[in-house]
């Protein structure tokens, strides 16, 4: 594999009568976090599996380093993936477990403990798996994704069940990895956390690409910069500003104004004798923009 670049060519999934996906392409580039974001049934996991050669394809291309994640020599080595909680058998310890995936992609075995200390699972090494709880499972699936030390994650709402401390720890560890230079894909439906994790973003909607680019780019394009002002003399503001900069009133009595600079406005103001109680920056989130992007997309069969 000579680089990580994931690179998704008209890939199509068709189930009977339902296109799960639908034409997609999109590109996932080394050193950064991709968030994969999509409502629910929008065709992310189905994308995943067809990456990962556990769904066939009925169209298109989806490869990894130039290359078919079924061809990869050594693929443990190249890509670690988690679509799910990990599994394990009930009565097996948390590294019991992890050993018995290094014996079977020839690994060594001490690798197990070394995992288990990035993702924090050492105290629980010992413990069986049925006491694990879910956000445990979970970081005991990162510490098997971690195994043969990959330049490819592909993870699939890695953060169900994980706590605020753990979200955070998460967070941290994957724009580690990110920033050696592998490349990490990520879906989830956790909006915020995406917006402050990922480096770029691929959003699909009823198994088509709706918007790709990165994220300030993506919140950016759906709409001018607000600032809110509060002022007892408002009027007198929107007069000293003049033409040109677009003023909206909120049910609080706040404006919002566009086409102007918060600088610009507190220079305006000043001169004019305006008093000013409030100035912020009033930027979209994620969620928001998410929920414009696809709007009456969801699949609700």
């Amino acid at each position: 594999m000579s680089d990580g670049k994931i690179v998704v060519t008209g890939l199509t999934k068709v189930y009977k009568t339902v296109r799960a996906v639908d034409d997609l392409s999109f590109t996932v580039e080394a050193g950064r976090v991709t968030g994969f974001l999509g409502p629910n049934g929008a065709g992310k996991t189905t994308t995943l599996r067809m990456l990962l050669n556990l769904v066939r394809p009925s169209g298109g291309t989806g490869t990894i380093g130039g290359q078919r994640y079924a061809d990869l020599v050594d693929p443990i080595r190249h890509v670690g993936a988690i679509l799910e909680a990990s599994g394990a058998h009930r009565g097996r310890s948390g590294r019991n477990h992890l050993r018995m995936l290094c014996i079977a992609g020839g690994l060594p075995v001490s690798r197990a403990d070394e995992v288990l200390d990035m993702v924090g699972l050492t105290p629980a090494a010992k413990r069986k798996f049925k006491g694990y709880s879910l956000g445990m499972r979970q970081r005991l699936g990162i510490a098997a994704a971690l195994l043969g030390d990959p330049k490819v994650l592909i993870l699939d709402e890695p953060a169900n069940g994980l706590d605020p401390e753990g979200i955070r720890w998460m967070r941290d560890l994957l724009k580690g990895l990110a920033d050696e230079g592998r490349t990490v894909l990520v879906s989830s439906h956790l909006l915020s956390e995406m917006e402050i994790l990922a480096d770029d973003l691929v959003i699909i909607a009823a198994g088509k690409l709706v918007r790709q680019g990165t994220v300030a780019g993506i919140i950016d394009s759906m709409g001018a910069e607000q600032i809110r002002v509060r002022t007892p003399d408002a009027d007198g503001l929107v007069a000293a500003l003049g033409e040109g900069v677009g003023v909206t009133r909120a049910d609080d009595g706040a404006l919002r104004i566009t086409g102007a600079s918060r600088e610009t406005i507190g220079d305006t103001a000043l001169r004019a004798g305006v008093a000013i109680h409030e100035l912020v920056v009033d930027r979209p989130d994620l969620e928001n923009v998410f929920l414009q992007l696809t709007a009456g997309k969801a699949d609700i069969r």
